[in-house]
């Protein structure tokens, strides 16, 4: 799964619509298109941005959710924090003879 993640990073569209759901999460494809045409220039149509979402869907670090007639894309970071975890904090890693981490606070 973390090879899926740093191949979904790797490409700078990808990170930009990353960048725009941080700065506001839950936007629809066209919602996603305009704000890259007018912050950062980019003319790509909207099937090259689907498929740029396809990929970030598919590292999980995009998910969708359909209401109505509109499909909302919502950035989900539980991916990146996975990997923060393993080689930033390995000291904050759940080891299975221990409490977890709120356990450990609440003593």
């Amino acid at each position: 799964m973390a090879e899926d993640v740093f191949k979904a990073l790797a490409d700078p569209t990808r990170r930009r619509i990353l960048d725009e759901l941080v700065e506001r999460d839950g936007q629809t494809l066209f919602e996603i298109c305009t704000r890259l045409v007018t912050k950062h220039g980019l003319g790509l149509s909207r099937q090259a941005i689907s498929q740029h979402l396809a990929v970030l869907e598919s590292a999980d670090l995009v998910r969708s959710r359909r209401q109505g007639r509109y499909k909302f894309h919502d950035l989900n970071t539980e991916p990146l924090e996975r990997i923060i975890t393993r080689w930033l904090k390995p000291d904050t890693q759940e080891r299975p003879h221990e409490d977890p981490p709120v356990e450990r606070l609440r003593r």
